[in-house]
């Protein structure tokens, strides 16, 4: 697994701004940190983020954010 694939990375439409949104809470806690029309586009800008990131990190050699969140919560029977 590549460290990137760790950060949960995920887009959503914004009725708002009529455009997607993309967000990865572990590395950019403060929302969202691109958009775009599509959400392929918006994904693809999202990834690129991700890596410059932690390229930059590394490069200082800082410690990398836990990864945290995750995609969905267990689910509790009822």
């Amino acid at each position: 697994m590549k460290v990137q694939d760790q950060y949960l990375k995920y887009v959503r439409w914004e009725e708002a701004d009529q455009l997607y949104v993309g967000y990865c809470p572990d590395l950019f806690p403060w929302g969202g940190v691109c958009h775009g029309a599509t959400e392929e586009e918006t994904y693809h800008q999202l990834c690129v983020l991700v890596n410059e990131e932690l390229s930059e990190l590394s490069s200082k050699h800082a410690l990398l954010p836990p990864a945290a969140t995750r995609p969905m919560r267990e689910a509790v029977p009822a």
